[in-house]
């Protein structure tokens, strides 16, 4: 294979991945995203974290409510995690890694607030350790997984939402993560906005 045909494969298994995540993801998305604007319009937050990639689409999300998606409206309240340095390091250095969200979860939330937690896997010790601190503090969560949902999935509450896209691939279900994640971002917009 060549290098040409190898990237039109990639491009093709995205396409198929993001094809077969529609039918399965539609429902939990729509349901996260009133989970999310009924947070917002109660004066909630959304924090959000995640590793590696899943850490960039935790600081993806925050940053594009508290700025703008693709229209110019007020700042949402939401908050990525993993982007204190000082934070994260004293947290693993002082404690375990495992604990760097969960800490910041059981310092800054509060009930009614929400939980968007990324892993591929399902089984990041330490995003399974802030959904524990999120759910002590009373707070929803949002979980975005691959695979089958790994531990995350057993351990969410009837009201808690999964997203669970339907791939094995890291680099596929990294890229219908950002989808869902745009698509997160543009349903709160048109809820709030209308448009």
């Amino acid at each position: 294979m060549t290098p040409s045909e190898r990237i039109q494969q990639l491009f093709y298994d995205s396409i198929s991945t993001k094809q077969a995540a529609a039918e399965a993801l539609v429902e939990p998305i729509a349901q996260a995203v009133e989970r999310m604007v009924g947070c917002l319009m109660a004066e909630g937050k959304i924090m959000s974290c995640g590793n590696g990639g899943s850490a960039a689409d935790a600081q993806h999300f925050a940053s594009e409510l508290i700025n703008r998606f693709e229209a110019d409206r007020p700042g949402l309240a939401a908050l990525a995690l993993t982007t204190d340095t000082s934070t994260l390091t004293s947290i693993a250095n002082d404690f375990d890694y495992s604990r760097v969200f969960a800490r910041q979860v059981e310092a800054l939330g509060s009930p009614g607030d929400l939980l968007l937690a990324i892993t591929t896997s399902g089984n990041s010790r330490s995003v399974l350790e802030a959904v524990r601190a999120a759910q002590d503090k009373d707070m929803g969560i949002i979980a975005l997984t691959g695979r089958d949902g790994g531990q995350l999935a057993g351990r969410l509450r009837e009201e808690d939402v999964l997203i669970c896209v339907p791939a094995e691939s890291t680099a596929r279900i990294q890229e219908v993560h950002l989808l869902a994640i745009h698509c997160l971002c543009d349903g709160i917009d048109y809820s709030l906005l209308g448009a």
